[in-house]
């Protein structure tokens, strides 16, 4: 996994502030998204940021995806959210339905970190950092 050095201290200490077990994912997933960015065309840098107080991933380069947000539901676990009005959650629900737990229509939510080997999980991570390029 690629680990970048985190640029913009609001958002490491937005990791510093969530539960032990909730960060180790969540970490994994921010590896994974600058991970699956690096090797995808089109993609360019990610702004790594705050939004809603939560880690967001945006290109604003390429403009190529939607942004990523990162957070720990209260259900507990750790999650992965998307812009609700897009079809990203949907289209993989539909494809892998019973690979991941969906969140209606902005959310995928994991409970361990060995959950993120699945290549699913790379899959929309991809879909999402290449959404508007389709």
């Amino acid at each position: 996994m690629v680990q970048v050095s985190f640029q913009n201290s609001r958002v490491e200490a937005a990791y510093a502030c969530f539960p032990e077990t909730a960060r180790l994912g969540l970490l994994g997933l921010r590896d994974l998204i600058f991970e699956i960015a690096a090797k995808t065309p089109g993609v360019g840098p990610l702004e790594e940021t705050l939004k809603w107080g939560q880690p967001a991933y945006l290109t604003p380069e390429t403009r190529s995806g939607s942004t990523i947000r990162l957070g720990v539901p209260k259900s507990g676990g750790f999650a992965l959210y998307v812009h609700c009005q897009t079809t990203i959650i949907a289209e993989f629900r539909n494809l892998f339905s019973t690979d991941l737990i969906y969140e209606g229509s902005r959310g995928i939510h994991f409970q361990d970190v060995s959950e993120l080997r699945s290549d699913t999980v790379r899959l929309v991570i991809a879909g999402a950092l290449t959404y508007h390029l389709r």
